[in-house]
């Protein structure tokens, strides 16, 4: 992996309870990168929670919303397609400045990979990536196989960034404890076979604090040190 140095002042790593409604987050995200562009405020990972909804990152085809009606949908300037976010699932906003981090995409994207499978190795979930498809996935050796022999994998966690004068916005989701049935009024990332899954769904019984210290943990062991809460 192509090490990207890290910036001279340590990220805020900022946690907001309850529910945000994702016009706020957008907002508030779009201030931040610009005062971090300027210089006028630090580099900030940014913790929530949304309301459920769909968003369509900037590849999402119409046919893949099955259910339009379901909930609210966004437009999203990331890359990528149809995913859902609602409660249970911790969504991390990451704004960095690539300019002070080597202005290498590909190497921050796997950066983000790299962060999630940390966590996930905490939870002893060997999650992995695919050449084919964004995000981490995790083997489901239990499901039958795709029709093709190919073996089942869920998604647990998506990627999808944007950059603004080399300044990232948006980020990864991962799902804690969402209701998965909510999943079923889009094609998740345009994918079809594989499914989606939770670290409670693989049974581990998991809070969003434990989660939220797990993500903490492999971000300083990934990207490097954070500004003291």
């Amino acid at each position: 992996m192509t090490q990207i140095p890290a910036a001279p002042t340590a990220p805020e790593w900022r946690i907001t309870p309850g529910l945000t409604p994702f016009p706020e987050a957008v907002d508030w995200m779009e201030a931040r990168v610009a005062q971090i562009a300027a210089g006028e405020e630090p580099e900030c990972i940014w913790l929530l929670e949304h309301p459920p909804m769909y968003t369509a990152g900037t590849s999402a085809k119409p046919q893949d919303l099955t259910d339009p009606e379901r909930f609210p949908v966004y437009a999203a300037s990331r890359g990528g397609q149809y995913t859902y976010h609602g409660p249970g699932q911790r969504v991390a906003y990451v704004m960095l400045d690539l300019n002070q981090r080597g202005r290498d995409i590909r190497a921050f994207v796997t950066q983000l990979e790299t962060w999630v499978l940390t966590a996930l190795d905490s939870f002893n979930i060997k999650g992995h990536t695919h050449p084919d498809r964004v995000g981490v996935w995790t083997p489901r050796p239990e499901k039958p196989p795709l029709p093709d022999g190919t073996p089942r994998e869920d998604k647990i966690a998506a990627i999808g960034i944007r950059l603004r004068k080399w300044v990232s916005f948006h980020g990864i989701s991962l799902n804690v404890e969402p209701d998965l049935s909510h999943f079923g009024g889009i094609v998740p990332c345009g994918i079809t076979g594989h499914g989606v899954t939770s670290l409670v769904d693989l049974g581990l019984p998991v809070t969003m604090q434990d989660a939220d210290d797990a993500l903490r943990r492999a971000y300083i062991q990934t990207f490097g040190p954070l500004a003291e809460r």
